[in-house]
């Protein structure tokens, strides 16, 4: 009796069991950088106890069915998240939750990572942003170009602290990046290097950078793509480019995916200039991270990249004015342009990088590397251009209106080039680090060999007034010739050691980083020794505050364009680049009302020596291949950190510079002809009796500029987050242009202010994953985004440069060339 009696409690208790409806949710738990949470605490609201996220961050707890119920996530130093649910039996419900910091924080991208505030000239940048921005090129360097100040919308190219683009270091994950070398104008450029959906952490250093990063002298972006750990990914569209990404790992964790694939054609954009004709730009960019975990020690990771880029021109007319056309005149005057040709570009470049990260023990690691990166570029064109120019009817009345009245000058001109660039550079490298408490050292060493092949066709032909400039009676004369044909092979050995120390107390917090780096070139046989070091203090007061400071020698040994002249030579005898630099700031944190506040100051001093002088025409950079001159940078930098509004990152960016360089030898004689006039030669004229010597001493170098301004802006509705709208603004003060290939007439023109304003209002078409049902065809999506931008919102017309013309008389006047005008874009983008 008593056995049938537990039999049948038994039954009773499991047939009362199976009778629970379960059902599941799963997914993962991140912080607002998007990085996984371990340990975050999840219960059903109302009982006690409940799971934690894994290592990876991600969970699944079983729950009831067919019945209302609420999770509760929490995680010490987060607001509690809530999230309410009503699933069918044996429903799962997967779900990603972004749990915030409490207390009254900036993200931690801004406030909390103490690294960025310690470590001189550090900018972390929120990947995040890069999606938002509205810009024509958009990408990692759109953002960076506003916080240093930018002259050019249509390309990724950024010049910092009155250095050129060529003098940046760019690294993804480690391995060192490179961009085509043959493009001269910007409308020729596709897509950045970088893409901005795979990255998981930006690190821009502006200055005074820390020995473990390589010989260049102005400022380092150091990118590292995600490693992820469930499945996602992204797609967009718009009118000038269009890309997915999807991502994953492993059910064991042991391999991870990335994979990324961008096209883009600004047709649209280019086809608003001033050059009228057919423009076929388009450009393609396939990029894969790979990870694989051999064992707990050891993993290999594998980053591929392949870009390529062409750019077809069939111009045809084009029509240019300015009201500032020359001294002698006060109207109006245009110039009428009609082509004959073509321009066809290719630019192809690849990487394949390869590293084995080992884990020794908790104290010491070590990663073991080799690339290979390959460019292939050809340059063809043959344009001729039959110009016209003088004084145009503006008077809307007359029957001229929008003529050439008043004729100047006419004359025609063609440029031709044939040009082939190969680039095959290998690199073998290691890294490792050792953490012994209060020292944290690491060390790297490198091998580069670099193989150069290039042949260069290149002339200009000039004919005004019916003859060919420079004129001979008897000789057809090409106003500039250049054509070569280079084989280099170059060994490059390098690197460095550094120690991290941590000194002080809790109460003053003080770190120092010391270190040194080497190198060695085998075609100049230079060895350099460049140590550095870096000091930051946090003292002991009410105001949270840290000072900080750098110094250092940054050397910059040569590569393909700084060792080619004007004449198409090469100068393999050509010495590296020398920079001593001092930095010293302070980063303090405030709040304004119930808004947090970040302000970062740091002044700057450079002293260049062994200088190679260079001249800028829209983004070529054509250096004159000696080491003739010396030159520095000084100024300072304050930018602005804060929230608006909650979760609505904004900056803003002020700069004052001025960098100037003086040439050996540069110098002119004047003198007074027989009518008493002051005659004016150049150092190589035969001089006169009683002539006087005039030495030119410091002139503006060509990225010199007094002030630049930033602002990027985020904002939202108060009754609606999903509402948003994003700002970006760039001011900068006007810039030298010196006519190419003439050291006499150094800033003989002046680039005006350059006034960019871009605006992009974005709206959010797809709620919150939890609140959609497992059978909606919208269930797998996070969120969907569409943006309206307006690019150049006060229709500026900047210039880039200036095009030099022959008039009746021979007098030659500068046209500028102008960038882009209002531009509307439509972009659609959805995660998942």
């Amino acid at each position: 009796m008593r056995i049938a009696v537990s039999f049948i409690l038994v039954f009773m208790a499991l047939s009362g069991f199976s009778q629970k409806k379960a059902a599941y949710v799963s997914g993962k738990v991140i912080d607002e950088n998007e990085n996984p949470l371990p340990g975050v605490s999840i219960t059903i609201l109302g009982k006690e106890k409940g799971i934690v996220t894994s290592d990876s961050g991600t969970y699944r707890i079983k729950v009831p069915a067919e019945k209302a119920f609420a999770l509760i996530f929490s995680f010490t130093g987060y607001r509690d998240e809530q999230k309410n649910f009503y699933l069918s039996e044996s429903e799962e419900e997967q779900l990603t939750v972004k749990l915030d910091r409490s207390g009254k924080t900036l993200q931690a991208v801004i406030i909390n990572n103490q690294k960025e505030r310690t470590e001189t000239g550090l900018v972390k940048i929120n990947p995040k942003s890069t999606t938002t921005l509205p810009s024509a090129t958009g990408g990692v360097e759109a953002l960076i170009k506003i916080l240093v100040g930018s002259n050019n919308e249509l390309t990724s190219q950024y010049s910092v602290r009155g250095g050129n683009y060529d003098e940046n270091l760019i690294y993804i994950n480690d391995f060192e990046i490179y961009r085509p070398f043959l493009v001269s104008n910007a409308q020729q450029e596709g897509l950045s290097f970088i893409n901005p959906e795979l990255a998981k952490n930006i690190s821009f250093y502006n200055g005074g950078f820390q020995a473990k990063y390589g010989d260049k002298i102005s400022s380092v972006l150091d990118i590292q793509y995600k490693k992820p750990t469930t499945f996602g990914g992204s797609a967009y569209v718009s009118l000038l480019e269009q890309g997915f990404h999807f991502e994953g790992s492993s059910k064991n964790q042991k391999l991870t995916w990335l994979f990324g694939v961008r096209s883009k054609t600004n047709k649209d954009l280019l086809s608003s200039q001033e050059v009228k004709g057919n423009y076929v730009p388009s450009a393609l960019d396939l990029q894969a991270f790979i990870t694989y975990k051999l064992s707990n020690k050891l993993q290999l990771e594998l980053l591929g990249i392949l870009s390529g880029s062409k750019f077809t021109l069939i111009p045809e007319s084009a029509q240019k004015s300015t009201a500032v056309f020359s001294p002698l005149f006060t109207a109006d005057l245009a110039l009428n342009i009609f082509f004959d040709g073509q321009e066809k570009d290719n630019y192809n470049t690849n990487l394949v990088g390869l590293s084995l990260n080992q884990v020794v023990n908790k104290r010491v690691k070590l990663k073991w590397m080799a690339s290979h990166y390959g460019d292939n570029e050809k340059e063809n064109y043959d344009i001729t251009g039959a110009y016209f120019f003088g004084e145009r009817d503006f008077d809307k009345t007359s029957s001229s209106y929008g003529q050439i009245v008043n004729p100047l000058g006419a004359g025609v001109y063609q440029n031709y080039a044939r040009n082939s660039l190969n680039i095959d550079v290998y690199n073998i490298s290691h890294k490792g680090n050792f953490d012994i408490g209060k020292h944290f050292i690491q060390w790297g060493a490198g091998v580069d060999h670099t193989i150069i092949r290039e042949k260069l066709n290149e002339w200009e032909y000039q004919d005004s007034a019916e003859y060919s400039l420079p004129y001979n009676p008897n000789v057809l004369n090409l106003s500039r010739v250049l054509k070569s044909s280079t084989n280099l092979s170059i060994d490059k050995y390098s690197g460095y050691v550094q120690d991290n120390i941590r000194l002080g107390d809790s109460v003053r917090d003080v770190t120092l980083q010391v270190g040194a780096r080497f190198n060695y070139n085998s075609l100049n046989h230079e060895f350099l020794v460049s140590p550095r070091a870096q000091l930051s203090y946090k003292p002991n007061w009410k105001k949270d505050i840290v000072l900080k400071a750098a110094a250092g020698i940054y050397d910059q040994p040569p590569f393909y364009r700084e060792m080619r002249r004007y004449d198409g030579t090469v100068n393999t005898a050509l010495k590296s680049q020398k920079s001593a630099q001092f930095v010293a700031g302070f980063d303090y944190n405030l709040s304004s009302g119930d808004r947090p506040m970040r302000i970062t100051t740091e002044a700057y001093y450079k002293s260049l020596t062994d200088v190679d002088v260079y001249d800028i025409d829209n983004v070529r950079i054509q250096y004159y291949g000696n080491n003739n001159a010396k030159a520095y940078a000084t100024g300072i930098e304050t930018r602005i950190f804060t929230d608006l509004v909650k979760d609505a990152e904004s900056w803003f960016s002020i700069g004052l510079s001025s960098t100037k360089e003086n040439l050996n030898n540069d110098f002119y004689y004047t003198y007074k002809n027989a009518a008493g006039e002051i005659i004016t030669s150049q150092a190589t004229d035969q001089v006169v009796a009683d002539s006087l010597k005039n030495n030119v001493g410091y002139v503006r170098r060509p990225t010199d500029r007094l002030l630049t301004l930033g602002l990027f802006l985020q904002d939202y509705l108060s009754t609606n987050k999903n509402f948003r709208v994003h700002l970006n603004l760039i001011y900068g003060s006007n810039m030298p242009y010196n006519i190419p290939n003439n050291v006499r007439y150094r800033n003989a023109l002046i680039i005006e202010p350059y006034i960019r304003a871009d605006i992009g209002f974005s709206a959010l078409l797809l709620s919150e994953k939890s609140l959609r049902r497992s059978h909606s065809p919208f269930r797998s999506f996070d969120n969907i985004w569409a943006s309206l931008e307006v690019f150049n919102l006060i229709d500026r017309a900047n210039t880039i440069s200036y095009q030099l013309i022959k008039d009746f008389a021979n007098d030659t006047f500068s046209i500028p060339n102008r960038l882009t005008p209002r531009l509307i874009n439509f972009k659609l983008l959805a995660r998942f």
